[in-house]
């Protein structure tokens, strides 16, 4: 992944936000629909792009997409996630991006004890 790639990627909102919420952990395509307001076309469209990159990395539960930041981060995109975290306390958005996910893992947590991160939608 060069320098361009990087910022091209970070210069999405939608793919910031995304970012954003799966620096706290993983998360299925359709928690992230849920927390986001967007439809499963254009999440999963981001999210296929960033994995293209190697920012994130997927993982198939039974028919669940579950995708967290890639294990074997880039140097450049680690320091840019790093400012992004930093950053996104002041944004509005990302504050209630993070509230929602919050709430959807106590929700999760509540409903099963044991809870994998596999969707229980």
């Amino acid at each position: 992944m060069d320098i361009v790639s990087i910022y091209k990627c970070l210069c999405d909102r939608q793919r910031l936000r995304i970012l954003n919420l799966l620096k706290d952990g993983p998360l299925c395509v359709c928690h992230l629909m849920e927390i986001l307001g967007a439809d499963q076309v254009k999440v999963s469209k981001q999210l296929r792009y960033m994995k293209e990159l190697g920012m994130v990395d997927a993982e198939r539960q039974a028919q669940w997409m579950v995708y967290r930041l890639a294990d074997d981060q880039i140097p450049l995109l680690t320091e840019n996630l790093k400012c992004l975290q930093d950053c996104a306390g002041e944004g509005v958005v990302f504050r209630k991006d993070l509230q929602k996910r919050k709430q959807l893992v106590k929700r999760l947590d509540a409903a099963s004890p044991l809870r994998a991160i596999a969707c229980h939608c």
